[in-house]
């Protein structure tokens, strides 16, 4: 019988229900301003992707292991660094944790730093998007961000990621 539920919990997507890669990049945009204005009282070099990758590690460790979540940040990074070569120095840890980051902010201005990081994390979003689905993601999410305010949609036009202090 759980072998039953692990199949229709993964079941095949329909057309519909694949979500779009601005909306992946609207919701991770979010995430990253949400976490730049949370962040200002942290360390200076942390990056706000980089936070948003820490944060997301342990539940999506949880759910898919070191590995699982180690190949889906390995993925995200592969797909990101065709739109932002600056990430090439990039790396994911055995541990699944970001390697890199603080060299790339040295490296490059601060807006390619900050747009890399936007492409990264939106490609995590939409492998996340693709693989467990939009409720599942939102729901994540709304766990590792609990003081954000979901109406449980993605993209703006049918909801938003707001910041609620």
């Amino acid at each position: 019988k759980p072998q039953a539920e692990l199949s229709t919990a993964f079941a095949p997507c329909t057309e519909k229900e694949i979500v779009s890669l601005p909306e992946s990049r609207h919701l991770a945009q979010r995430l990253l301003t949400y976490e730049a204005v949370a962040g200002e009282n942290s360390e200076p070099a942390e990056s706000a992707a980089f936070r948003v990758c820490a944060k997301l590690r342990r539940p999506l460790i949880t759910l898919a292991g070191v590995a699982g979540f180690r190949s889906l940040l390995s993925r995200a990074l592969t797909l990101a660094r065709a739109e932002a070569p600056s990430l090439s120095a990039v790396q994911v840890a055995a541990d699944g944790s970001l390697k890199g980051l603080d060299e790339l902010a040295s490296q490059t201005d601060k807006e390619q730093a900050r747009d890399g990081g936007a492409i990264l994390i939106a490609q995590l979003i939409g492998l996340l998007l693709t693989f467990i689905g939009e409720g599942l993601t939102l729901r994540l999410v709304q766990d590792v961000w609990p003081e954000a305010a979901f109406d449980g949609r993605v993209s703006e036009k049918r909801g938003k990621l707001e910041h609620t202090r």
